[in-house]
């Protein structure tokens, strides 16, 4: 059964605005975005809190971790840094597996949803050249470090770090994926916006492995010119299609608008359609 939950919405000063406006609109759960200052790790380790805010509104959470997230930083401190972050994450979403099992309805687990970062790259005459593609063993060497944190980390927990494409996969990071993807703990988010701005150059990849695609952000889009996060209907996707397909994965979809004007229209189409 295909749910449906929200993003934390810049618009929403507070957790009770998005609390409220996802209550009001019928969906399931909200995506707490660590982008946010209201959502640092040392904010939403006030468990107890959110938990109750939550469970009062009858929906669960989900997390996104931070856009700038980098497992495989060279600098040390600054890849310690990231790797205690998520540590810390997984010890709050582990308190918030409880909600998601009483007012969720597909039995997914819980999901954190984390980006790839591409490292930086240098600029030469005649090409750009990826840091990470250049010292892949190094870069491969921390990936491998990251993923046995996280399996020992997450444990038995119902948990699961999604991957989700962003402007394309580079090849290392598709290479590293792969091993991310041999682990229980990770599985892959399918951005279909995301995916249509960068004309659909990673969806081979992802129904490559189909049977670990399991959360979803859905928003419409269009390629010439590139657009993204627009209400559903308002774009060139084919929005059904992309529906049946998280229909078969049972996936959890996140209507990742950006205003509370297009989540309502989003809202609204789906009742329609």
């Amino acid at each position: 059964m295909l749910e449906f939950g929200m993003p934390t919405l810049i618009e929403n000063r507070t957790l009770e605005d998005n609390i409220n406006l996802c209550k009001e609109l019928g969906l399931s759960f909200l995506e707490l975005n660590m982008n946010f200052p209201e959502y640092q790790i040392d904010k939403i380790e006030y468990v107890d809190w959110f938990y109750k805010k939550a469970d009062d509104a009858g929906i669960y959470y989900t997390i996104h971790l931070d856009e700038n997230l980098n497992v495989a930083d060279f600098n040390p401190l600054v890849r310690d840094a990231y790797l205690e972050t998520v540590r810390r994450t997984i010890e709050v979403a582990k308190h918030f597996v409880d909600l998601k099992n009483k007012y969720g309805k597909n039995g997914q687990p819980l999901t954190i949803n984390m980006h790839m970062h591409h490292g930086i790259y240098i600029t030469l005459p005649e090409k750009k050249v990826q840091i990470y593609e250049r010292n892949f063993d190094v870069y491969m060497e921390y990936i491998l470090n990251f993923i046995k944190a996280c399996e020992d980390w997450i444990g038995h927990a119902d948990i699961q770090i999604a991957i989700e494409n962003t402007n394309g996969f580079r090849e290392y990071e598709k290479m590293a994926i792969e091993k991310m993807l041999e682990s229980d703990c990770f599985v892959l988010t399918w951005d279909i916006g995301h995916s249509k701005a960068t004309g659909e150059v990673d969806v081979p990849f992802i129904l490559s492995h189909k049977n670990k695609i399991s959360h979803f952000h859905i928003h419409d889009g269009s390629e010439n010119p590139q657009r993204n996060h627009l209400a559903l209907g308002d774009g060139e996707i084919d929005l059904i299609e992309r529906l049946d397909m998280a229909k078969a994965c049972n996936g959890r979809c996140v209507l990742e608008t950006k205003t509370i004007d297009a989540l309502k229209k989003s809202v609204a189409w789906l009742k329609e359609e």
